[in-house]
């Protein structure tokens, strides 16, 4: 998967515009986008929405947090719909994770759902200790699928008064970037990268969406249909990184027993091979 479109869970107009869209996936939200005294109601209108979903898309739900009280009505609501996963902000470890796991388990078993059916992605870098939390992963639950960092809610937990000039994310924030990235990795689940809050600024959302896919994220989430064409594009390998790929892959595949091969002078070796396989893996979704 390549792109994860935000979708407000009050919203059915702008979910029926959602389906129309490439993303691979829709996250709808029962957290940030819903007024507080409108997140009960908005749980009937996500099983609505899971009821009238597009086959071709997958289905996450953003629930409220831990700490919030909500989070047993919300998996209670929304749930027996089988949603193909749920993403859980604030996430502060494995400790949260093997929580919400926990829960999935009693609402699968009370819908009949298999269990272990419902991943798990997390908002990992939210706060200055989930940050810290970050390579917290050991003994973390199957369920866990993907590690989405943020950086909106994390300013306001660092008292930041903006995360980035321009283009570029200020220090802080480059670094839980950085970290998901690494800790999703440690864990072998999919690291997404966060959001691009100018919804008009597509040249920079390339760019972004560019970047986060060579320095390995496998997905980006998006909070406008218009950003998920240029994000399913960007994160697609250009013809210079396929033609490389093919390369490398035939060179180890004409020298089985060799663990390095030359290629236009230069020493190739699997670690390499294994970054071609990736690519070639990414042209073929």
């Amino acid at each position: 998967m390549r792109s994860f479109l935000f979708v407000p869970g009050d919203s059915l107009r702008k979910f029926e515009n959602a389906k129309k869209t490439a993303a691979d996936a829709l996250i709808l939200d029962l957290e940030d986008s819903i007024a507080p005294d409108e997140k009960i109601g908005a749980r009937s209108t996500v099983r609505e929405m899971l009821a009238a979903r597009n086959p071709s898309q997958k289905i996450y739900i953003r629930i409220n947090a831990l700490d919030t009280g909500m989070t047993l009505g919300d998996l209670a609501a929304v749930i027996p719909g089988r949603p193909d996963g749920v993403v859980l902000p604030k996430c502060a470890g494995a400790a949260d994770v093997n929580k919400l796991s926990l829960y999935l388990d009693a609402f699968e078993a009370a819908s009949g759902i298999e269990n272990g059916a419902t991943r798990i992605v997390t908002v990992a870098t939210e706060t200055a200790r989930a940050v810290l939390k970050l390579m917290d992963f050991e003994n973390m639950s199957p369920r866990l699928w993907g590690m989405m960092w943020g950086a909106e809610d994390l300013a306001a937990s660092l008292g930041a008064s903006k995360n980035r000039t321009g283009r570029r994310y200020h220090g802080p924030f480059l670094l839980a970037r950085d970290l998901c990235l690494i800790a999703a990795a440690a864990a072998g689940v999919v690291a997404i990268d966060t959001i691009a809050t100018d919804i008009n600024d597509l040249d920079a959302l390339r760019e972004e969406a560019i970047a986060a896919r060579q320095d390995g994220f496998l997905a980006k989430a998006v909070i406008h249909p218009k950003h998920v064409d240029v994000v399913n594009a960007a994160f697609l390998p250009t013809d210079e990184e396929i033609a490389w790929s093919e390369q490398v892959v035939k060179a180890f595949n004409d020298n089985p027993a060799s663990g390095v091969v030359k290629i236009d002078g230069k020493m190739i070796d699997k670690p390499h091979l294994r970054a071609a396989e990736k690519i070639l893996a990414l042209r073929a979704k």
